[in-house]
């Protein structure tokens, strides 16, 4: 279960710097809480999206999962979507998901399967 590739073209370096950071904690364990705020050794599902988020200069502060229902603009982004509701919360980019209940399937974040967006917002940064 690899991440996308950065694809060439607008806005190539914030996608690609939000690929880099959500790489750097894919496989970490997920922990209640963690990435909003102290040292916890794994992230949530919604601390594991602002951290990518943040390092693509898209997020100032972490977000949980019902913050993420009205943030940015409203429907599907062309190469960065966030879906979430009141309990849980994960990003498509580039056509992958980065959801911490893909962890159980393959030991990462990543992953090319799909899964129901039923009863979930969906929210993208503006232009991307």
């Amino acid at each position: 279960a690899e991440a996308p590739a950065p694809a060439p073209g607008a806005g190539g370096d914030v996608v690609g710097r939000v690929i880099a950071a959500a790489n750097e904690i894919a496989t970490t364990p997920y922990v209640w809480g963690g990435g909003h705020g102290g040292a916890s050794g794994g992230y949530d599902c919604s601390g594991s999206i602002s951290y990518a988020l943040a390092a693509g200069g898209l997020l100032s502060s972490p977000l949980d999962s019902t913050g993420f229902m009205s943030w940015g603009e409203p429907g599907p982004g062309q190469r960065i979507t966030v879906y979430a509701n009141s309990g849980h919360a994960f990003m498509v980019v580039d056509g992958r998901r980065f959801d911490t209940s893909a962890l159980s399937g393959g030991g990462t974040r990543w992953t090319s399967a799909s899964r129901s967006t039923a009863g979930f917002v969906a929210r993208h940064p503006p232009g991307y």
